[in-house]
């Protein structure tokens, strides 16, 4: 079986752990039988090792109960800049195995449920794990909004900007976040609603910034460009600006400029948001 799945960016400033938006960048994963286990990717991540530790294996050979499988991996989701490429590869393989609950399977995988459920669901959600199973809701979103994505050539790994953060957070700053957090789901809702304070956090952005130095300037560079907010997506390193559709264009070109500005390698996409999400592709279950 083949299944695609998009990329997501998750947080969006105060929401931390909670909210995710689908993107339209996207995974593309073939599941077949063979004699022995087979694994090649395409395009991103295709420099990681193709044997039994690839992430695609894992779940493939955790679905079906045994490693005689091929899988082919065709990705345009880069890997380890916080746009949710590890809940991507775990949901369209899962889907490709022939998975009853791809969801489950790439929340457990990955660990984040809200990359897990935009990835399956699309669009923009709110998850969380109730008495160990998912928990996700699609939430309202505005469709004259576009995204831009600057992807720093520099990985920062999950687990490692998660250690940075502090183990308590105080009843002010939650409060901030909450608050913070209302106002952003109103404004993806109805654009005009939306401002650059919507994205403000004291939970986790700041605390990441010294293992990216760079992205506060980024940050606010896209609010410069036109973009109505910026966040980090994910844990980085990619950046994050919500847009008005006829800006989007102008705010991804000045972002390029502005990578060459800073003196960092990098792309830029203009992107939509991904209303489909899990896709199966060709349903052809020879297993």
């Amino acid at each position: 079986m083949r299944a695609r799945a998009p990329a997501s960016s998750a947080n969006l400033g105060p929401g931390f752990d909670t909210l995710a938006l689908a993107l339209e960048l996207y995974v593309e994963v073939e599941v077949s039988p063979a004699p022995h286990l087979t694994v090649r990717t395409e395009g991103e991540g295709e420099e990681l090792p193709a044997d039994k530790s690839h992430l695609a294996a894992q779940v493939a050979i955790g679905v079906l109960g045994h490693d005689k499988v091929s899988i082919t991996v065709k990705s345009d989701i880069p890997v380890a800049r916080g746009l949710g490429s590890s809940a991507a590869l775990a949901a369209a393989t899962a889907a490709a195995a022939g998975a009853a609950d791809p969801l489950a399977i790439a929340a457990s995988i990955d660990g984040h449920p809200e990359n897990a459920a935009a990835t399956v669901l699309g669009g923009l959600v709110a998850a969380t794990m109730v008495r160990g199973s998912v928990k996700a809701v699609r939430l309202p979103l505005d469709d004259q909004l576009v995204f831009v994505t600057v992807v720093p050539d520099r990985q920062l790994a999950t687990t490692k900007a998660r250690r940075v953060l502090p183990t308590h957070v105080h009843l002010a700053d939650a409060a901030f976040n909450l608050g913070r957090m209302g106002i952003l789901l109103g404004g993806l809702a109805d654009k005009g609603q939306l401002s650059k304070e919507a994205t403000e956090d004291r939970i986790h952005q700041d605390f990441r910034s010294p293992l990216f130095p760079e992205a506060p300037q980024l940050l606010a560079r896209l609010l410069e460009a036109g973009s109505i907010a910026s966040c980090w997506s994910g844990a980085g390193t990619t950046m994050l600006g919500i847009c008005e559709a006829v800006r989007g264009k102008h705010v991804a070109d000045a972002m390029r400029a502005g990578l060459d500005d800073m003196g960092l390698t990098g792309r830029v996409f203009l992107l939509r948001a991904d209303r489909k999400g899990l896709e199966i592709i060709s349903s052809d279950n020879s297993f």
